[in-house]
């Protein structure tokens, strides 16, 4: 038994010694090779130059201003002599630069495992550098390189397409080796969108050392990829027109090729981006969360407003595809409809109704009895199905980060949101653009151009990315001819015929335009309110927005554009005339030419004209609409 035992000791020291031996003689040896070849080989990473961004004619929209960033050597003792020494030179030379910051950045790197000089100072501009380089560059503790810092020509003008560029975090860092080298990132708009193309891929260079970190021999070299370029079919001149148009407004506005290039998108109020490149600060932070017309906000895709009226041509489209719709069958306005025994109603926005009204006329003079009663033959879920495709309340696909959904509701939506039932009130209320639904100015956009063409495109800003063309994404959707061809009469008159909504400022442009007038109130009606207050009566965050949405020409669209004013009122007033001056400087600066200027189409389409024409000759120039939640259960 003592054998045994002895013997049994024998193998498990005899085990474990060769299992020791094991791992430092083989397991170990890839570890211990990696760091002896780490004594004699050292690999610095080159950041590559940023890529530049253009607009259609080539105008710098972020570009990259030339500096110098400063390292201190590590190893300095943290408070000894010498690194108070090379701090205090820098400050000197440097006024501007804080010395407390400076010894603390240089703390929190400096360790006896870190070999790499410690950066201390970011960016000095280039004209500054130059007359203090000839003397910094004789200070063995002081390196000196080269750095690029991103710059804003345009600033405000187009901030939120663009976005700004920042100093990268953990999370980014540790997403993107390149991110994490380079120590900058997109933060928003294009700028974050196309991050990875924009900031290229880095470049290195090997170099045989001494045990002392002391440079022998070049081993390898590889350039970094850089100035990955971006070419937009933004239209800067365009943009800038647009935004000091609407300067003292709330508001977006969208132009866009019938191919999906968007040459102009304003969301404003905006803000500077050149604020976020070295780090914003503190008071400047506070004061854009602060601010209640919220400059950060991105409208074009972040901002989901009710559509209004203008969702009204969905609404047609929706109930001609219908088992239960019968979109060519007139209806009677008189001003108001019940539903089932409640006594509630729902209101047109014209007070005395509009009397018969067929698919033409209730576009023209948006009447919203004509779309209470389509929708309710088709019902709630059949409607949504329908806008859905249409490209209402889904994600467009444009080239901006973080695009939001918007809502175009359905029972189920409404039972998982509240988990409550759906009701008929709320489905005639969605069918005049109310209630729920709520849409960017984007999507709005995309849709127009699909009544227009009949085609669903991905909106995209960027025309070229690095050399290569951008070609358009464009999806036909199966329309009934015959429903389009009332659809575009309805539109043509809102534009150009004395009933419509948007006559007024529209109907004299050297091109024919047809669009879609649309008022989305922001505060419900009471039923005892007989006569509504005006617009301009009401305070600013109460009145209504105002949309309108168009497309040029008439008879060959090229161009769809979008508005929508927060708390303007009513969109042929306060956007109709926005619009027009739009049309008139793309039209003096050539994007029509001679074909696009027909003027035989009125005389065609008023031969098409609805019998059922309104005695009066006054001109409508808005709309009004009633929110109501509940009725009959449907």
């Amino acid at each position: 038994m003592k054998y045994k035992i002895v013997f049994a000791l024998f193998f498990i020291i005899w085990g474990v010694m060769f299992f020791r031996l094991y791992q430092i003689s083989v397991k170990s040896s890839y570890y211990y090779q990696k760091l002896a070849k780490e004594n004699i080989e050292r690999k610095l990473y080159i950041k590559p130059i940023r890529g530049e961004i253009f607009d259609i004619s080539g105008k710098l929209l972020a570009m990259n201003r030339i500096g110098f960033s400063i390292s201190i050597k590590p190893h300095l003792k943290q408070n000894g002599k010498r690194i108070n020494q090379v701090v205090d030179n820098l400050v000197q030379t440097f006024p501007d630069l804080n010395k407390t910051i400076m010894l603390k950045v240089y703390k929190k790197f400096s360790s006896a495992y870190n070999h790499k000089y410690i950066k201390v100072v970011d960016f000095v501009r280039y004209r500054d550098m130059m007359r203090a380089y000839p003397v910094l560059s004789l200070n063995d503790d002081i390196k000196i390189e080269a750095e690029t810092k991103r710059y804003y020509p345009y600033g405000q003008y187009a901030s939120h397409i663009i976005g700004y560029t920042g100093r990268s975090n953990r999370k980014e860092n540790e997403k993107d080796f390149t991110v994490e080298h380079i120590g900058v990132t997109g933060k928003s708009g294009l700028e974050r969108y196309y991050n990875e193309i924009l900031q290229g891929e880095l470049g290195y260079i090997i170099n045989k050392v001494t045990a002392t970190n002391r440079e022998v021999e070049v081993l390898k070299y590889v350039k970094p990829k850089e100035n990955q370029n971006l070419v937009l079919n933004l239209d800067m001149d365009l943009q800038m027109m647009i935004y000091k148009r609407i300067k003292e407004m709330a508001g977006v506005i969208i132009v866009m090729r019938t191919n999906g290039e968007i040459l102009a998108a304003v969301s404003n109020p905006t803000y500077d981006p050149n604020m976020f490149v070295g780090g914003i600060s503190k008071k400047d932070w506070v004061a854009l969360q602060e601010d209640p017309e919220h400059p950060f906000t991105n409208r074009l895709i972040h901002g989901t407003y009710p559509p209004g009226s203008t969702i009204k041509m969905g609404i047609a489209i929706a109930d001609s595809k219908s088992p239960n719709g019968h979109i060519f069958k007139t209806e009677y306005c008189k001003g108001w409809i019940t539903i089932g025994r409640s006594r509630h109603k729902f209101r047109c926005w014209k007070k005395h109704g509009h009397g018969t009204v067929d698919l033409r006329k209730a576009i023209r003079e948006s009447c919203d009895v004509f779309f209470y009663n389509k929708s309710l033959e088709m019902g709630i879920d059949s409607m949504s199905k329908s806008l859905k495709s249409l490209g209402l309340g889904v994600k467009t696909g444009v080239d901006l980060p973080r695009e939001y959904r918007g809502v175009i509701p359905d029972k189920n939506w409404k039972m998982k949101r509240f988990k409550q039932q759906w009701y008929k009130g709320e489905t005639v209320i969605a069918a005049i653009g109310q209630g729920y639904d709520a849409v960017t100015p984007m999507q709005l956009a995309r849709y127009t151009n699909l009544l227009a063409t009949g085609k669903l495109v991905t909106p995209h800003f960027a025309k070229v990315i690095n050399g290569k063309p951008i070609l358009p994404e464009m999806k036909q959707v199966p329309l009934d001819p015959k429903v389009m061809e009332t659809i575009h009469a309805g539109m043509y008159d809102v534009c150009n015929t004395p009933h419509g909504t948007a006559y007024r400022h529209l109907k004299n442009l050297p091109i024919v335009v047809a669009g879609k007038t649309g008022t989305s109130q922001v505060v419900s009606i009471a039923q005892n309110v007989v006569n509504r207050a005006k617009e301009h009566d009401l305070e600013y965050w109460k009145r209504s927005h105002a949309l309108l949405t168009t497309y040029a020409p008439f008879n060959k669209p090229k161009y769809v554009v979008t508005t929508l004013i927060e708390h303007g009122g009513h969109g042929g007033g306060t956007n109709g005339p926005i619009v027009a001056d739009i049309y008139k400087w793309m039209f003096e600066r050539g994007y029509f030419n001679e074909e696009n200027n027909a003027t035989d189409i009125a005389s065609k389409n008023e031969n098409n004209a609805s019998t059922n024409e309104p005695k009066s000759n006054s001109e409508v120039s808005g709309e009004k609409k009633n929110i109501i939640h509940l009725s009959d259960p449907q």
